[in-house]
């Protein structure tokens, strides 16, 4: 249960969303509600989506995040968590991310699974992801907390879309019995140096995991992943600054490779 009041949680929107618009960072949100629970936490984010959805914007998507063990135990949650993608967080691939819009901004090689079929936990697994995945392609998502030095706490990470900013589809597409999900290998450069390598198995040991668990908690709030739905899985390689005038490449095994810059 929640413990905020219906006036708070829309205040917190505000305030998380602000943040994010205007590119400023704020101290994290349980510092000063202590008691706020998971649930005020995406009441807090959904509000957020409804805010932009009131303003014209379309929800293009959703994302999973802190879904490898490794970053978990970084991070000190036991738990992974969601966001969503909103229209203008889409960037083209080759193109260019404007850093100014951004307050401290890292990149991570995710890959993304488009739909055929909805999915609606609970109960959802691996094989009922794999059953209802259309294709799956290389993406990048740009992470940027709004909290202060990158600092917080799950709840706090929630109600601020789990840090939710930019993300760049590319690379080919690829059915799922086509490719080895759990061990294709990815190779991120940022100008021109390899900073990080990954394979698809640091997502929840394999990547369709993270869209069965998006299903199952999403029907916590009787919420399903629709037909036609493009979810990123998490990251799959640790995130990485990225400074103006950067340029970045991640190259996905048979499936091409993405690249963009920091203008």
């Amino acid at each position: 249960m929640g413990n905020l009041t219906q006036q708070q949680i829309a205040q917190l929107a505000e305030h998380c969303e602000n943040a994010e618009l205007g590119a400023y960072e704020i101290s994290k949100i349980t510092n000063d509600f202590p008691d706020m629970t998971y649930e005020d936490a995406f009441d807090i984010q959904w509000e957020i989506r409804r805010r932009k959805e009131s303003r014209g914007h379309k929800i293009v998507g959703m994302k999973m995040g802190l879904t490898s063990w490794a970053k978990m135990k970084q991070m000190k949650v036991e738990h992974p968590c969601y966001g969503f993608l909103a229209d203008y967080f889409a960037i083209p691939d080759g193109g260019d991310i404007k850093h100014d819009e951004l307050i401290h901004p890292k990149i991570e090689a995710e890959l993304a699974f488009v739909t055929k079929e909805p999915l609606k936990g609970p109960g959802i697994h691996i094989g009922d992801v794999l059953r209802a995945t259309d294709f799956v392609m290389p993406a990048v998502e740009v992470i940027d907390s709004r909290y202060k030095d990158f600092k917080f706490d799950l709840k706090s990470v929630i109600a601020d879309n789990s840090s939710s900013c930019r993300f760049i589809a590319g690379g080919s597409m690829a059915r799922v019995e086509d490719i080895d999900l759990k061990n294709i290998g990815v190779v991120m450069e940022v100008n021109g140096q390899v900073v990080e390598l990954g394979a698809g198995a640091a997502v929840l040991g394999h990547p369709a995991s993270s869209v069965a668990m998006l299903a199952n908690m999403l029907a916590e709030r009787d919420e399903e992943i629709p037909a036609g739905s493009y979810i990123m899985i998490g990251a799959i390689t640790a995130a990485v600054q990225v400074n103006k005038g950067d340029s970045f490449c991640v190259r996905y095994q048979g499936l091409g490779n993405i690249t963009g810059r920091f203008v």
